[in-house]
């Protein structure tokens, strides 16, 4: 009997590493996953929402059975706003925790710095928020926008008439790759549209930046050239300084229009939006959005942040963009290990393509079949007195990314779809 208990073990074993399950794994029913969010530093102020909506998503998936019958088990860790920890923590995370895949980063300088892990651990990451594209990995699944979801239909926007016919730009940012990259783009974009060089006035600052008294003075001299909008590229707890000190400085919407690729909902938390109104936001989803699938969704983060305490949503629940991408990537990642009958890298990954879920921007969004993008609609929003946004343009639905953007010289001979890189094909 001891033999044939052996036997079975034995063949018990085989079969849960043939879905890639490891045996104590199955035993003890769960899969742990990793979420990598600064909690701390200057990007806490962006990311901490992000990790609690993981937990929301984790929770109700859970509730509802777990993926193939095992119970998901989150491991959070704080890279701190440091990009090299990112590294370190997702190494930690697919090595030492044995995550089936994490969620997480929100600046390109942390995805970056995750890239290559992944790549040569062979591990899964998600990556919620809008980027500077240029991009595709094998192991990373972008749920936020392409540059030609967000950063091309917004500034197409501000040159319209509707928009009020920008001719002079300034291309404000954090001094960091998404920014760099976005406005090489949206520079190329410009000229393609006659705009000449002396008509774009180009500004970094750096992370964690607060004196924005100069800055926005010279806004104002450039601004004096001509019809001119501001594009903001600022990531983090930087925007709450930038927009006090355009209200200090009286400038308003219909004189220099502003509008940010990285400010929310949740970024306007802190500041008095009286003095902001009308300027402008270019997402993929606002809390404002009027469907039954948002309204559900909202409801769900309000219970969630009332039942856990959460600091400021508990009293003033707010929902965002990268929170509904976190939300569909979780999801679309649930269903994937379930078409693949296994929690396998190499095997979720083909699951991946052409995954569907009704998003709370009141669309069903697809995972494209080959570029790991997903296919998403584009809105622009002014800011209300409340914080909130008034939807001012919209697409009429889900749009393809391109990663590869066609304003950028030889990117016409680039794949839209993954490959290895070097690396990760040299650790194989």
């Amino acid at each position: 009997m001891r033999r044939r208990s052996f036997f079975k073990a034995i063949a018990l074993s085989a079969a849960l590493a043939a879905v890639g399950i490891g045996t104590a794994q199955a035993e003890e029913k769960v899969v742990k996953v990793g979420i990598l969010h600064s909690l701390s530093g200057t990007m806490a102020i962006s990311e901490t929402s992000l990790k609690d909506v993981a937990l929301m998503t984790i929770d109700e998936i859970n509730a509802q059975g777990g993926v193939m019958g095992y119970k998901i088990v989150p491991v959070v860790v704080d890279p701190a706003s440091n990009w090299p920890l990112f590294a370190e923590k997702a190494r930690q995370l697919i090595t030492q925790d044995k995550v089936a895949v994490i969620f997480g980063c929100w600046t390109s300088v942390s995805r970056k710095s995750v890239l290559p892990v992944v790549e040569e651990l062979n591990g899964l990451l998600f990556y919620p928020v809008q980027y500077e594209g240029e991009e595709l990995s094998k192991n990373v699944f972008y749920t936020g926008a392409a540059p030609n979801q967000q950063a091309i239909p917004a500034v197409e926007y501000l040159m319209s008439k509707d928009g009020g016919g920008a001719k002079r730009f300034v291309l404000l940012g954090t001094d960091y790759v998404y920014p760099r990259t976005t406005n090489k783009i949206l520079r190329a974009f410009l000229h393609s549209k006659g705009v000449q060089d002396k008509d774009i006035d180009e500004k970094y600052t750096p992370f964690g930046f607060s004196d924005y008294q100069t800055i926005v003075a010279d806004i104002k001299k450039f601004a004096a050239g001509g019809k001119t909008a501001v594009i903001s590229t600022i990531n983090g707890d930087s925007n709450v300084p930038f927009y006090k000190e355009l209200a200090a400085q009286g400038i308003k919407a219909t004189e220099i229009p502003v509008v940010a690729f990285s400010v929310g909902e949740e970024e306007l938390r802190g500041v008095d939006t009286k003095p902001l109104v009308g300027q402008l936001a270019a997402w993929n989803y606002f809390m404002s959005l009027k469907n039954p699938t948002n309204e559900v969704f909202k409801k769900k983060w309000a219970a969630y942040a009332k039942a856990h305490n959460l600091p400021g949503q508990a009293e003033k629940p707010i929902t965002n963009d990268p929170m509904e991408a976190t939300y569909i990537g979780i999801h679309m990642w649930k269903q994937a290990v379930e078409k693949a009958h296994s929690f396998d890298t190499d095997k979720v990954i083909a699951a991946m393509a052409g995954q569907t879920f009704k998003g709370p921007d009141g669309f069903t969004i697809t995972m494209d079949m080959k570029n790991h993008h997903l296919h998403k609609p584009v809105f622009i929003g002014e800011v209300k007195a409340d914080g909130q946004f008034n939807v001012v343009w919209k697409t009429s639905g889900p749009i393809k990314a391109q990663p590869w953007s066609p304003y950028i010289a030889g990117n016409e001979h680039k794949k839209d779809e993954p490959v290895m890189t070097k690396t990760a094909a040299t650790a194989k």
